[in-house]
Parts: C-alpha cells; structure tokens; sequence
C-alpha cells in the first residue's frame, strides 16, 4: 500500500492544496492520501487571528470531503491530539507502526523541500518515508534536481518531484486578509469558504440572512456531504425550472431547492436536539425515524439561521413527506426533490413527464411510489403522505 503524507497548518486549506494532492495521487499512485493538521508547527507561529483547532481540523475534512475520493482520503487528528510542536519526523515515525508494511511518502512544497535538512530530525522522517516535493512552473527546477541528488545521496532518500504546471497561486496570508474584506472566496471549494462564513472565521461576520445565492450555496454544501451535493443542485435547478413553467415565483423555489438538504447528515440526537431548540412537536413516528426530521429541522435553520421567507421554510418543512392541500411553492419542491437529474428509479422519467403537464399528477404518482416503496420495506407511513395521496385522489386539487 501507498500512502501519501500531507501536513500543514491548512489555515485555511485552498484549492492550491485540493490541486496538490490530486496531483500527488495521480503522480505517486496512492491507495490513500492523509491530511494531518497541524498543532503548532516548528518553522513559523500561528498568525492572530487563527481559528481555534476544531475549526481547522473542519475545513480540512470539508476540503478532503470535496475530493470526492472516501476511499482513498481521510483526515487525522494525530498533531493536534499531540500537542505543542507538530514535528513530522515524529508523525512520520507514528504513522509507520500505524502501517509498518506501507510505502510511505511525505508531501511538501518546494521551499520546505530545499530546507528539509534545517528540519528537526530530518534523517528519521526519510528513513520511514520517501518525500515527494511539488514544483510548480515558477520554481527553479535546477534547484529542486540537485536537492533531490544530494538527499539520495547523503541519506538514500527516495524521492521524487510533481510537476504542478498551470496552478494558480494561492498566498494564505493574502487570502485570509481577503476574507476579512469579503474577497477570496474563488480560492476556496464552496464547503469550506460556507463553513468560513457561518463561523464567522477570518473576519467575515457574514450576516447570514443576507447571503447571495452563491454564497447560501456555499453555507448549505458546508454542512453536508459532498456526494450529497449533485442532488442538493439538481433539486435547486429543477425547482426554478418548475416554477417558470407554472408561475410560481423562481427566486423562492431556488432557496428553497438550496437548503432542502442542509440538515440531511444529522443524527437522530442532533436532529431531536434541533427540534427542542426550535419548538418543533414531533408525532410517535417522527421520534424514531431520522429520514423524517430533516425537513423539519431544514425548514427551522432556514428560518432561524438564514431569515427565510415562511413560504420558503413551509416548503422545505414539507418536502419529504408532502401533506394535503399543499401550496404551489410546496409542490413544485416535492416534485423537484423527487425527481431532479441524478435520481434514476423505474417511475422518474413518468414523474418528469407529469410535472410539466400536471403538477398535482406529479405529486399524487410521488405520494403514491413512495407509500408503496415504504410498504414493500415493512415500513410505516407517514400520515401525511397517506393525506396528501387522498387529498389528491379525492379530487381536491388547485
């Protein structure tokens, strides 16, 4: 097994670091890439005003999560459970009794590779791990060659190079002094520049209830999971389209195709702690069925947390199970959930050719699919499926 070591204070991590370790990946063909945060690292301190660790070790997770590679990426806390100097020798030479079998390779940029030698035991971490140095266009290329003889030589040191051509320049001391002033959140993949405004790090003070879109975006993705994402987007775009088409207002439908998910990877505990937070009653089966609360607990972060319209938030607080009488926004963001571009199920393509020329069919085929879904599972149904799917057979339509 290969695995790739990644380190650094990732405050906070960039796309600069999403593009080096695809790059590492593909280069060292690695069965897995480890992100490790840094307690305190050796050669420079922490600037003022860096978020707590916690918060670092989040973003990391959100900027690994956006990979989109859960088998073959993962975070560790092991630097900062650590404490005080986060000396890689010293996590190099953990990670080897981790996997004493395992290639190991320790990744780093081109300055700290032409220093490598000024590093505190730098003989330990080559004796358990090879060292890959990323060189990107501008660095002198002669340099990193002679370094890189000089290590095989005086240490035999494997190591290798990885071209970079093409990547934009990240500087974090300039993007965190950009944050501060509401630029250079282009750096940054939408989880954790979303995470960066709604803890307010780096001086942001975003006010959450006036957030634009792409911004909204960026909050909601944070607090999901990045194969969530496609759907969580697909419902947004199909949302506008069905409100163009049948008059409802476009701006309403895409905010509430945004949040529909925000709260989807809760718990059951932290979903029924949001509900006692925010006043929400539950029935006997909302209590013990997760897949039910986040629509509930959605509806309440977009009106608590990002002052949405009630229209929005009642769309939202009923789009998993749908209810009788539904009004038109809430219709068209059942439909949308139900049957966006990445859902395949036999049924989608009849569902998508009814919410163009009936919405209330629409409605009636997803209540009736998902009753019958639930039934073959040995599950209950919620009442207010049951409802709606009456409500509409019954001829009680807009």
């Amino acid at each position: 097994m290969k695995i790739g070591i990644y380190g650094g204070t990732f405050n906070p991590p960039h796309l600069g670091h999403m593009a080096a370790a695809r790059a590492a990946m593909e280069a060292l063909g690695l069965d897995k890439l480890l992100f490790i945060p840094a307690a305190i690292p050796p050669h420079k301190e922490l600037p003022p005003g860096t978020p707590g660790e916690a918060h670092r070790l989040a973003m990391t997770q959100r900027m690994a999560d956006s990979l989109m590679r859960p088998d073959r990426t993962e975070v560790l806390d092991l630097e900062l459970r650590r404490g005080g100097r986060s000396y890689s020798s010293d996590t190099v030479e953990e990670l080897h009794r981790t996997w004493p079998e395992a290639q190991l390779w320790f990744l780093m940029g081109a300055d700290m590779f032409l220093t490598l030698e000024q590093w505190h035991q730098p003989e330990v971490l080559m004796r358990y791990a090879g060292v890959a140095a990323f060189a990107r266009t501008r660095d002198g290329g002669g340099a990193l060659e002679a370094q890189a003889a000089h290590l095989r030589a005086a240490y035999g040191a494997r190591v290798e190079l990885i071209p970079l051509p093409g990547v934009v320049e990240v500087s974090s001391t300039q993007l965190r002094a950009g944050l501060s002033r509401g630029r250079g959140g282009e750096y940054l993949c939408p989880q954790v520049y979303g995470y960066i405004l709604m803890h307010g790090l780096y001086g942001t003070h975003a006010d959450l209830t006036a957030l634009n879109d792409e911004e909204l975006r960026a909050c909601s993705w944070s607090m999901v999971k990045a194969k969530r994402i496609p759907h969580i987007r697909g419902t947004e775009e199909e949302a506008v389209r069905l409100a163009l088409h049948w008059g409802a207002d476009p701006e309403k439908a895409r905010k509430a195709g945004i949040l529909h998910d925000c709260t989807k990877y809760l718990d059951l505990e932290e979903q029924l702690q949001l509900c006692r937070k925010y006043g929400i009653v539950l029935d006997e089966l909302e209590q013990r069925a997760v897949k039910l609360l986040h629509s509930k607990t959605g509806a309440a972060i977009a009106r608590h947390v990002f002052g949405m319209p009630e229209d929005i938030c009642r769309a939202i607080y009923w789009h998993t199970t749908g209810k009788a009488d539904m009004t038109l926004l809430e219709k068209i963001l059942y439909v949308a959930d139900y049957m966006e571009p990445c859902r395949a199920f036999d049924g989608v393509e009849r569902l998508r050719e009814l919410a163009y020329t009936d919405l209330d069919g629409a409605v009636l085929l997803g209540c009736e699919m998902s009753i019958q879904d639930m039934e073959e599972r040995n599950q209950p149904v919620h009442r207010n499926t049951l409802e709606a799917r009456d409500w509409l057979r019954n001829g009680k339509r807009d």
